[in-house]
């Protein structure tokens, strides 16, 4: 069999075996086990999303927890009845016409997507007038005023009290969907004209300019993406724990997210595949640590925190030992593969 035929009929024997791999869990896995799983398709598409405007195109910014937050609450307001918006709203009543609107799951979540996309593209204006730090202070501060938005506008977000009884409608379909999707789409655009523009705005925005890119516009058109793809994970978030708040949209999320593609690799769409899982899957495997353990006569009492402790170690050992991240700006190829078997 011909090389590039051999890679195409690899790639489609690894996606069906996922396919099926997915199925089986969705039919006979327990609903933890598809919890989790629905929450690695989720980070998936949120770290891969996220590492094209900061790995990719080098542009330090600390807002994914904003988009994520407008697109989950974009999504819910759009798919709770009406009679559930009255009941919900106790302090404030909901605004028309978002108090009588009620529309079905995949339009409410392409809604969420592109409002989270056109903020955006509205704060790529201002943000992108500064480099460095000062981008990063910029972009945390919007996520900050999103977040305090989101908490004091009680007749749009309910304020506090959240948003509850959501319908639970996030299956392993839409979460690794939406996975497949944004790393099909973001590998596509990386290899295209485009993504090599954003990789040379990434190694030297001057020299960059000076060949004829138009830097502003690449990276306004970069985080636009990133926010969109961020958007539809906050929608697909809020359907499958059901309740959102302002608390859930903190700093908190931005920072797993950076850890994420930190340890994957700046720049690899691979590594932040490989770190979403994991670190999504690790996090909750480590939970046996704050347990009581017992050595024989020796009872050791659960510590709480302690997977924290734990993971942070292997954190550092990572940082340590693999500056660059598990796959640094390296992608998987099965030519790299086939190459090994000969």
């Amino acid at each position: 069999m011909p090389e590039p035929k051999l890679k195409n009929f690899l790639s489609l024997l690894s996606l069906l075996a996922l396919l099926g791999v997915l199925g089986l869990f969705d039919r006979y896995g327990t609903e933890y086990q598809v919890r989790i799983l629905n929450l690695i398709g989720i980070y998936i598409a949120l770290a891969v999303s996220y590492n094209l405007i900061n790995g990719i195109t080098g542009q330090f910014s600390l807002a994914p927890n904003a988009f994520v937050a407008l697109g989950a609450y974009t999504a819910a307001l759009l798919t709770l009845a009406p009679e559930e918006k009255r009941l919900s709203f106790i302090i404030e009543p909901l605004v028309w016409p978002l108090s009588q609107i009620s529309l079905p799951f995949p339009l409410a979540l392409a809604a969420g997507g592109l409002v989270a996309a056109f903020f955006g593209f509205l704060i790529g204006f201002p943000v992108f007038r500064v480099k460095g730090d000062y981008l990063a202070i910029v972009t945390l501060g919007f996520g900050e005023v999103v977040r305090v938005a989101a908490n004091n506008l009680q007749s749009v977000t309910n304020g506090p009290l959240g948003l509850k009884g959501l319908p639970a409608l996030t299956s392993l379909w839409w979460s690794w969907g939406l996975a497949l999707g944004t790393v099909f789409l973001v590998t596509r655009l990386v290899k295209s004209s485009y993504g090599r523009a954003l990789q040379a705005i990434r190694q030297d925005e001057a020299a960059a300019a000076a060949m004829g890119i138009d830097v502003f516009r690449h990276k306004i058109l970069a985080l636009t993406i990133s926010a969109f793809f961020g958007g539809l994970a906050g929608g697909l978030l809020a359907h499958l724990i059901t309740t959102i708040s302002p608390t859930l949209f903190s700093f908190f999320l931005t920072f797993n997210l950076l850890i994420i593609i930190v340890v994957g690799g700046l720049g690899s769409v691979t590594g932040s595949v490989i770190a979403a899982v994991l670190i999504t899957w690790g996090g909750e495997w480590l939970r046996w640590a704050e347990e009581p353990l017992r050595l024989g006569a020796l009872q050791i009492p659960g510590i709480p925190g302690m997977r924290m402790v734990i993971f942070s170690l292997i954190l550092l050992a990572v940082i340590l030992f693999a500056r660059e991240g598990i796959m640094g700006r390296r992608e998987f190829s099965w030519e790299k593969v086939l190459q090994r078997w000969r």
